[in-house]
């Protein structure tokens, strides 16, 4: 099976590393690639965030904006995310 990095060298796109849901409310860690001042190329991770919802044409959507209820699902999802990282074998110090 191919890795997310072999996929992304091979297709250019970026794909999501790990998704972490609790009912509407997401985080999305993502794996990136940059080159820091002294021209290495350096691997690191970043996470963004939204609440999923239906409109008033029962269409999906998304935003980053939460109403009181979602905070606990926000909390939840963003300690896993930071679980997830710190637990991590591959843990990589950012110098960008």
């Amino acid at each position: 099976m191919e890795t997310i990095q072999q996929i992304k060298s091979v297709s250019g796109k970026n794909f999501p590393e790990k998704k972490i849901r609790a009912v509407s409310v997401v985080a999305t860690i993502w794996s990136n690639n940059a080159v820091n001042k002294d021209g290495e190329t350096v691997s690191y991770k970043t996470i963004s965030f939204e609440r999923t919802y239906k409109d008033k044409n029962n269409e999906w959507q998304t935003t980053n904006s939460l109403r009181m209820n979602d905070l606990p699902k926000a909390n939840l999802v963003l300690t896993k995310a930071y679980e997830y990282l710190a637990l991590s074998d591959n843990i990589v110090e950012e110098e960008v």
